[in-house]
């Protein structure tokens, strides 16, 4: 009945979802460009970071495509308020990694944080309810108080390697006792040039003798 009154939305085509459904329709779900790379053993995203920092496992779920259902996605995430989009694929990719041994090992997961006035302005961290829910999934804390940012930044999604890694805002570790010697999941919306996450990885790996691997809603 409520659906009646309030319809809702896929955030991939725009068509009103049907009652079992939520965030996308089945179509668009089945549309889906895939990655998971974590089904196949593929290093392909691992080795975006290879030479650069130290890192265990790596994996994101869908394959960003300009002009496609993923572009309005990450879209509506990020600038729309369509937060659930965030937990949709945090439960979808939560629950594939508790399977996995090697994902089994993380005992933390901490997302790459927001600058607070962005924050602000947003509402939320578009990438919180997507490490809440594989948190959730891997029975480990999930932690938003460890990594911080203290420099605000304009977008810098789709700029080359050099000129975004000149821009990326500083993050700082609040907290490194809480991170000593763990096997931390560090998680994102979406990587590019890996540049955003390289910074992070920094920080949280300076002096603390943790461990690092990565995931993230897409990958362009």
């Amino acid at each position: 009945m409520l659906n009646l009154f309030f319809p809702k939305y896929c955030n991939g085509c725009g068509a009103k979802l049907l009652k079992n459904e939520t965030i996308l329709c089945a179509t668009c779900r089945h549309k889906l460009p895939l990655a998971c790379f974590h089904r196949f053993q593929d290093e392909t995203m691992k080795n975006i970071f290879y030479g650069r920092f130290p890192i265990e496992n790596a994996t994101a779920l869908i394959q960003f495509q300009k002009q496609g259902i993923t572009q309005q996605i990450m879209h509506n995430l990020k600038y729309r308020g369509q937060e659930g989009i965030a937990v949709f694929f945090g439960k979808w990719l939560g629950a594939e990694l508790s399977q996995l041994e090697a994902f089994r090992q993380i005992e933390m997961v901490v997302p790459v944080p927001l600058h607070k006035q962005r924050l602000k302005k947003r509402g939320y961290n578009q990438v919180s309810g997507f490490g809440r829910e594989i948190a959730k999934s891997l029975s480990v804390p999930f932690r938003e108080d460890i990594l911080l940012k203290v420099s605000q930044t304009d977008s810098q999604v789709f700029k080359k390697r050099a000129s975004r890694f000149d821009a990326e805002g500083i993050f700082t570790l609040a907290k490194p006792e809480a991170i000593f010697q763990k096997h931390l999941l560090l998680v994102d919306d979406i990587v590019t040039t890996g540049a955003t996450l390289e910074r992070c990885a920094a920080v949280l790996l300076k002096e603390t003798h943790a461990k690092l691997s990565v995931a993230t809603i897409a990958i362009a």
